[in-house]
């Protein structure tokens, strides 16, 4: 630990002498083809509780497995770590060697190197490099690496299996390529679950719609269908396509001759209004007084039979659909935008 410290003390001393007086290296790298790096104890056990480790026990290193030229952008920006060009140094460096920066800085611990490996490898990944570096990742428990490959496979995937990385995983690895097959189909049980939600929000959304305009034509009256003693409103109607459609369906359904409950066949659009009349009455707080056709007979005969439990969450969705879209086209008080605009501007 004494030896230790001391090179803590010379590297903190030497950094703040601004490198005035460099001392002679130390430390003798060794890569895989035989080549070697001097380098300085301090640096190396100031960047690296691994380096500093091995120090203890020899001044001779060996950092075998990746290239020579990797190992030397790996000690420059171990000397850099500290200095104001360190970021771009370590763009640069990523940009080249990038794999094997990110495996020696989890083998030997350098954090702050790791971190700008693995965004930097994120940021640069592409089709044909996504199996290997996504093998590089899990070695590495690099997690938002590792998802990031995930998902660019799943995108690409007829671009990631044309990769070598790919036809290496098939033949050699394929628990790696039964967890891809498995993202892959739980990606597209996702989207297809997203989709269909997506959809059914939609549709209450429509209905939720429908209900208010089934509520404007037969309280104030919009164009030929509504109450006789009320006039079309001056102002003109915010949903026009959907009023029309339901203008169309209580014309129908007024001069039809097979409604539900009075034919054998019942009609299809009469069908559809009648659900939309018994939605509005599931939906409406005043039976007595409510204008809509057939409201307060549906309300007496929901209390009279149990509902089922389909319909029940359709009226819940719809009324939790309506109330989104009543404050969606709420308007803001003016005191209140003031106050947020007054905000928006201090800052």
């Amino acid at each position: 630990m004494g030896a230790s410290a001391d090179r803590r003390n010379g590297f903190r001393r030497w950094h703040e002498a601004r490198n005035e007086h460099v001392p002679p290296t130390d430390v003798r790298i060794v890569t895989s083809d035989g080549q070697s790096i001097p380098a300085h104890s301090t640096v190396l056990a100031s960047s690296s509780s691994v380096l500093e480790r091995m120090l203890d026990r020899s001044r001779i290193l060996h950092i075998l497995g990746v290239p020579h030229d990797s190992v030397v952008a790996f000690v420059r920006l171990l000397y850099s770590s500290r200095s104001a060009t360190s970021a771009r140094e370590a763009k640069e460096a990523i940009e080249r060697h990038g794999m094997a920066l990110l495996a020696l800085s989890h083998a030997y611990r350098v954090r702050w190197l790791k971190r700008r490996s693995e965004a930097g490898l994120a940021a640069w990944l592409s089709a044909a490099r996504a199996m290997d570096v996504l093998k590089l990742a899990r070695l590495c428990d690099a997690p938002r690496l590792h998802q990031r490959c995930l998902r660019l496979v799943a995108e690409e995937f007829a671009a990631v299996q044309e990769s070598e990385g790919w036809r290496f995983v098939q033949k050699h690895d394929p628990a790696l390529e039964m967890e891809v097959l498995q993202f892959l189909q739980e990606t597209a049980q996702r989207r297809k679950r997203w989709k269909r939600e997506r959809a059914d929000q939609a549709m209450y959304r429509q209905l939720s719609e429908a209900m208010d305009c089934l509520q404007h034509i037969c309280t104030e009256g919009c164009t030929d269908v509504g109450p006789h003693n009320s006039r079309r409103p001056d102002n003109p109607c915010m949903s026009f396509s959907t009023c029309e459609g339901l203008q169309l369906l209580i014309r129908h359904f007024a001069t039809c001759g097979r409604k539900p409950q009075a034919a054998a066949k019942t009609c299809t659009h009469c069908k559809r209004m009648w659900q939309l009349f018994r939605l509005h009455s599931s939906l409406c707080d005043q039976p007595a007084s409510c204008r809509i056709p057939l409201c307060k007979q549906f309300k007496e005969k929901a209390q009279e039979e149990k509902v089922d439990e389909t319909w029940r969450l359709l009226v819940k969705k719809v009324a939790t659909a309506r109330v989104m879209s009543s404050l969606a086209n709420r308007k803001v008080p003016q005191v209140v935008h003031k106050s947020w605009m007054r905000c928006r501007g201090t800052r």
